[in-house]
């Protein structure tokens, strides 16, 4: 195996046996950084440490893609308005976010469901002409309103 000391400077490659005993020596333990290569590496050092060092590198990692943005449109929102929803929404996109599009409905609003889905058709043809997106799941009614989900191509 391959072995790195507690200073973070390799000793070269010698026997599992050997790496236990300058383990050993400095009352440290002998770690695995990684056994995809041959030979595997291994660390010196306190095993605590490395597990807590670890522990705190995975919660900083964000993964890429899985957030659910909401863009909310209303009934009687102006052109200039969608418009800069949609650069908004551009935005998430480029970052790999996938995108809620969600139009409340209220009152009377709720017999004009054509014209809301007519705003919603606009709104992604806008959005269509700044960045390709995808459909993940068509416009569909909900309880409050109408909702579609988008991700980028």
């Amino acid at each position: 195996m391959r072995l790195i000391d507690e200073t973070g400077k390799q000793l070269g490659i010698m026997p599992t046996t050997r790496a236990l005993q300058l383990a050993k020596e400095h009352n440290l333990d002998l770690i695995q950084v990684t056994e995809k290569i041959f030979p595997p590496v291994c660390k010196i050092g306190d095993s605590g440490k490395f597990l807590y060092r670890l522990k705190k590198r995975e919660k900083t990692v964000k993964p890429k893609g899985g957030e659910l943005k909401g863009i909310r449109l209303s009934f009687r929102i102006s052109d200039h308005d969608l418009e800069t929803r949609a650069k908004q929404s551009e935005k998430f996109l480029k970052k790999g976010d996938k995108i809620r599009i969600e139009m409340r409905l209220r009152g009377r609003e709720k017999a004009l469901q054509g014209f809301a889905r007519e705003k919603i058709k606009k709104f992604l043809d806008i959005l269509e002409k700044l960045i390709p997106i995808k459909t993940e799941r068509e416009l569909k009614k909900q309880p409050r309103g109408l909702t579609t989900i988008i991700s980028k191509k």
